[in-house]
């Protein structure tokens, strides 16, 4: 295939990628060992068909082994701060919660269904813990002494 055939086809695997498909950030790659390729063509090296796809195909499969998984997580990654959930975070409290009371609160921008856990009376302003989270619905208990010192 002649240089300028491999980036074509370097062009329409990444654009299919970018603008029509989304398919895991594999086309991106095979795009780029492609126009990779053109390029070695480029350069004079008269490689044989059978050779170019070869050095296309190491290329790719180079790129998609090393590259891939650390440049799709920073681009397309979560946001930061949500891996792990909303548990052991301190949060303050809205509204007076009884124990196994359950309330709303205003929490990473949205509202939560909240349930007190422990055996005390949470008073408006008071900061308490996330215990865990079940579905929608965060479990409140008290701050342990370690972070209320912070």
């Amino acid at each position: 295939m002649p240089w300028w055939g491999w980036m074509i086809l370097g062009a329409l695997l990444l654009g299919s990628e970018l603008l029509i498909v989304d398919a895991g950030f594999y086309l991106v790659f095979i795009g780029v060992a492609a126009a990779l390729t053109g390029l070695v063509e480029l350069t004079g090296a008269g490689l044989e068909p059978w050779l170019q796809w070869v050095v296309f195909s190491i290329i790719a499969l180079v790129m998609m082994v090393f590259f891939r998984k650390n440049l799709y997580a920073k681009l397309r990654g979560s946001g930061v701060g949500y891996e792990i959930g909303p548990a052991g975070e301190v949060v303050t409290v809205e509204q007076e919660l009884q124990p196994g009371e359950k309330g709303r609160l205003a929490y990473r921008g949205t509202e939560w269904t909240v349930l007190n856990v422990s055996g005390e009376v949470f008073e408006q302003g008071q900061h308490v813990q996330v215990s865990t989270v079940d579905g929608l619905t965060l479990k409140l208990d008290t701050v342990k002494a370690k972070q209320q010192g912070e």
